[in-house]
């Protein structure tokens, strides 16, 4: 009689998804609107106005956008902890 070696099965559970798209933020987080997250965006970063430069809303300092080329992803937990303070 020949042994096979028996294979373990590893239960893990699925990691929840923290980078979302616009789109795919609205749809997890429904109070938000794609025109309030892009707005919240464009002021994020510091900008030049007629009377001097503007600072940004704080959310690349808490982490919150990743960018990667034109594409914007949002942390969600860091985001939420954002919008908390």
């Amino acid at each position: 009689m020949i042994n096979k070696p028996t294979q373990q099965v590893s239960e893990q559970t699925p990691r929840e998804q923290s980078l979302y798209t616009v789109c795919q933020f609205t749809k997890v987080e429904p109070a938000f609107t794609e025109a309030a997250l892009r707005n919240l965006i464009f002021k994020a970063d510091s900008r030049h106005a007629s009377n001097g430069v503007i600072s940004g809303n704080g959310l690349i300092e808490c982490g919150a956008l990743v960018r990667i080329g034109r594409k914007v992803l949002i942390h969600r937990e860091k985001f939420l902890a954002w919008i908390a303070q």
